[in-house]
């Protein structure tokens, strides 16, 4: 990687200003979207050549020891291969119809036809009428179960229009119970959203509408493209993690330096290309670090345990840039190890404090559920009290539900009645 001297001069400063101006975009885009970002610059400069990595196949780039599944590691089972292909809509919501949301014959045959009847944007369109007809129900029985998608993964899902997608997602969001009504009202009213700008709480809705995903099926509108991770994180054969760069899927750069370079023009296409190639290897450099600290903070979930605190303000304090810079880095970027392929941002959990994160809570909730006492459920606000005791935060009930429901855990008197059919 070249180095970037700082000093006062105005060359070296306009070489790191080009060379930050081509890194940003660069690092922000996924892998396999790196030759369409470098394109017009490409197109621009006579002097530059790039050879995709595409031109060979992915798999024969990945660690034999990620591909085969046959990991050489005493500390963890073996885990199914690596696929490089992303799981498509269907698959994903066809492995949550079943219990506990979906315990009947009918309310999963319900569930399927709601799946078999979304739009590419993830909106159910079916014809309820005739269903019900068919299978001699109500409506409103009907509705009963397509609302019960509110709690599946991706939340939005299978609402019928933007705002009762946006209201699913809303109950799976970290409002407080302060803006959660006024959040419910802005939705209700999204073609006026500006006319709550002087309410109180309105800055919070914002933050929180801007999360949520439009349509709720975006992420999976191109399920057949093929996901190329970044890193490639497994153990040697001395049982020591290694982190490996998906060096050789990066586009090569290269430069053609038979052209006059006393001209001013060509001299300038030369240096731009030069910095073209400096901001790759800052982008190798920048997430090769991400992947050190990944490994740091995040080293039990790669011996099997579970994903641990760390928020992107670390990373972003680590780096020197703003957190939402570090988001936008992070994101579409994919890591491969021998648990399976993951997206960066799944190593980034929201904290409750910084100490604290809510896979830890729902880790000990699951503890909870599977201790309680099956004549007496506890109730959620048993389990709250239980947890802001064990990890000394202040939380509310409804908290607590979200995450109960998030984890496909019924409420307890439904756990009651389940637990007497057994």
């Amino acid at each position: 990687m070249a180095t970037l001297r700082q000093n006062t001069s105005v060359a070296t400063k306009h070489k790191l200003s080009n060379t930050l101006r081509n890194w940003l975009p660069i690092l922000h885009s996924s892998l396999g979207d790196l030759n369409e970002i470098m394109a017009p610059f490409v197109e621009a400069n006579p002097v530059v050549e790039i050879k995709s990595g595409y031109e060979e196949e992915f798999a024969k780039k990945i660690p034999k020891k990620i591909l085969s599944g046959q990991v050489s590691n005493s500390r963890t089972q073996q885990i199914e291969a690596l696929t490089i292909q992303s799981r498509s809509l269907y698959e994903i919501l066809d492995e949550q119809i079943g219990k506990p949301l979906f315990p009947t014959p009918l309310s999963q045959k319900i569930a399927s036809f709601i799946v078999e009847n979304l739009d590419e944007n993830g909106y159910y369109e079916g014809d309820t009428k005739s269903f019900c007809g068919v299978n001699a129900i109500s409506e409103d029985e009907f509705e009963r179960v397509r609302l019960r998608f509110a709690f599946i993964e991706p939340v939005g899902i299978a609402a019928k229009n933007l705002a009762e997608s946006f209201l699913f997602q809303l109950d799976n969001s970290d409002i407080s119970d302060e803006a959660y009504p006024f959040c419910v009202e802005i939705i209700n009213s999204l073609e006026d959203i500006h006319e709550f700008s002087s309410k109180e709480h309105f800055s919070e809705a914002m933050r929180v509408l801007s999360s949520f995903k439009n349509p709720p099926a975006i992420e999976y509108q191109e399920d057949s493209a093929q996901v190329v991770p970044d890193l490639m994180i497994f153990f040697n054969d001395e049982d020591e993690i290694e982190i490996k760069l998906n060096d050789e899927y990066y586009p090569i750069i290269k430069i053609d330096t038979n052209y006059a370079v006393e001209h001013e023009f060509i001299t300038q296409k030369i240096k731009e290309a030069k910095s073209l190639v400096d901001a790759l290897d800052m982008r190798r450099a920048t997430l090769y670090k991400v992947g050190l600290m990944i490994v740091e903070y995040q080293y039990e979930f790669f011996v099997g345990g579970q994903i641990m605190p760390l928020t992107l303000k670390t990373l972003a304090d680590e780096f020197g840039h703003n957190p939402s810079t570090i988001s936008r880095a992070i994101a579409n970027k994919y890591i491969a190890c021998d648990r399976g392929l993951f997206a960066m941002k799944e190593f980034f959990t929201t904290a409750i404090d910084e100490d604290v994160s809510n896979a830890a809570i729902k880790e000990f909730l699951i503890g909870l559920i599977k201790q309680e006492n099956r004549q007496k459920p506890l109730s959620d606000m048993k389990l709250l009290e239980l947890i802001q005791e064990k990890f000394k935060v202040k939380m509310v009930r409804r908290t607590i539900a979200k995450y109960r429901k998030q984890l496909n855990i019924a409420g307890s008197s439904e756990r009651k009645k389940l637990y007497h059919l057994h």
